[in-house]
């Protein structure tokens, strides 16, 4: 067998292997745009050293060997998302977001960080939006649009958590909202949602859920969410869906027009915690509403919320939570995707003049993003890129809850591959113009083992080109 041989098996597979399937929203759900099937979220919070600890330096999808580390242990945890709070955009992101890929997970993605100029300012949000925050946010849009993985960006997070935050922000926030989903109609290759993610307020989370979901005819100034978290930490200990109150959330949003989920849940009063909440989440009756959730969080912090303690050699550290809400997650029943739901494709709901405990009478310059989005920015660097197995191998060591060491000599486990037309995308390229259709649908999965395909590209295309000896 020669060399030519090897060099064309291995092109064929790599474009026979489909990559990851980008996730679309009809009505209140989210869905695979291939096989159509309902997505559920079940994933983790994640961002190391916290938010606070971020520097721009580095981030939780630039170093290659930590993001093989931790993807390892997504892997065992059986996580299909990931939320990360800040990403500084011109930082290389590709190693570590083709990784995800290949391993079936996908980012949700918070525009903000604490930085200077990169958030908005709760109590005086007229100080902070300003072109040079809207270039930050652009340019992290651009930049992560070119993933298939990429399942929707956070246009804040707990903005309005009091009574200042709420007199001065919402409008702030919708205005965010606009002025991403503008940008990506204009400049990205396919539609990617764009949401909120919510304070645990009784005081303003419904309503303010109801403001964000508004639109007024004839306004196309000011857009809806396409989706909204809820952060949650109201089951605690042995709870039920009564005492929880998880049956008023599900009563709360009942009738919302775009998908819920929980973007952080995972009460720490009782410890330790049993993560009792997550099967209850993803059974049928909180399934028609919610749309899965996101734990909080993947590292052990200084609030003791984490699964995972990460050493300052970078080694890893399984902790006992991890080990419950494995079992949780393995005791979900697939069932769910094969679940059919009644979606009513409703307008939003107009807007009303005022929303409880909101200030929504606040003006913004609502064309301070005009000369962005029409203009687009360019990010330098982004798209997936070619890796083979030794890429996805960590140096770091992972140690079991009991002190053993784990096996990671053979990486993370492929579960997609990559298409030749997703590794070679172009960051530059505008949405003008593509074909956003066919693009976000050109992800096909292979359903038959790899051995299998290498004899059929032996016997049927090999041997009669005589490339076979």
């Amino acid at each position: 067998m020669n060399f030519f041989f090897y060099i064309i098996v291995l092109r064929l597979v790599r474009f026979a292997l489909g990559s990851i399937h980008p996730i679309e929203i009809s009505g209140s759900h989210f869905y695979n745009s291939v096989t159509g099937e309902p997505f559920f979220i079940k994933g983790v919070d994640y961002q190391p050293d916290g938010s606070s600890g971020f520097t721009g330096e580095s981030d939780p999808l630039s170093n290659p060997q930590t993001c093989a580390r931790d993807i390892i242990m997504f892997q065992e945890l059986g996580i299909n998302t990931i939320r990360i709070y800040s990403i500084n955009p011109e930082l290389n992101h590709s190693k570590c977001m083709t990784m995800l890929a290949m391993a079936g997970i996908y980012l949700l993605l918070d525009v903000n960080s604490p930085l200077q100029n990169q958030h908005i300012n709760r109590y005086e949000p007229w100080t902070t939006y300003n072109t040079i925050y809207l270039e930050h946010v652009f340019t992290l849009v651009q930049e992560f649009s070119q993933y298939n993985n990429t399942l929707g960006f956070f246009a804040g997070n707990e903005i309005i958590n009091d009574h200042k935050s709420s007199e001065n922000s919402p409008v702030y926030v919708k205005q965010v909202v606009t002025d991403i989903k503008n940008y990506i109609e204009s400049n990205c290759v396919r539609d990617i949602p764009v949401g909120y993610s919510a304070a645990d307020d009784l005081r303003y989370r419904v309503s303010l859920s109801k403001y964000l979901e508004c639109e007024s005819p004839g306004d196309s100034q000011m857009k809806s969410v396409d989706f909204y978290g809820v952060n949650s930490y109201q089951w605690c200990g042995q709870q039920t869906l009564e005492t929880s109150g998880y049956d008023e959330l599900i009563k709360a949003y009942r009738n919302f027009t775009k998908p819920v989920f929980f973007s952080e849940y995972g009460c720490n009063r009782v410890l330790p915690r049993q993560f009792q909440e997550s099967e209850v989440l993803y059974s049928p009756v909180m399934a028609e509403v919610f749309s899965g959730g996101l734990v909080y969080e993947f590292t052990q912090e200084a609030n003791n919320y984490g699964l995972v303690k990460i050493d300052p050699h970078g080694n890893a550290q399984i902790l006992n939570d991890f080990k419950t809400l494995k079992a949780r997650f393995m005791a979900i029943e697939d069932s769910l995707k094969q679940q059919s739901f009644k979606e009513d494709l409703n307008a939003p709901p107009l807007c009303q003049p005022q929303y409880t405990n909101l200030d929504i009478n606040v003006d913004t310059p609502k064309k301070l993003a005009k000369i962005l989005v029409e203009k687009g920015v360019s990010p330098t660097t982004g798209g997936y890129c070619d890796m083979d197995s030794k890429d996805t191998e960590t140096k770091y060591k992972i140690y079991d809850s009991d002190g053993s060491l784990w096996d990671t000599s053979k990486g993370i486990r492929f579960i997609n591959g990559l298409t030749d037309e997703t590794v070679q995308n172009d960051p530059k390229s505008k949405g003008k113009g593509e074909d956003k259709v066919v693009r976000k649908n050109s992800a096909i999965m292979l359903s038959i083992p790899i051995n299998s395909l290498i004899c059929w590209i032996t016997v049927t295309i090999l041997i009669p080109l005589n490339l076979f000896c």
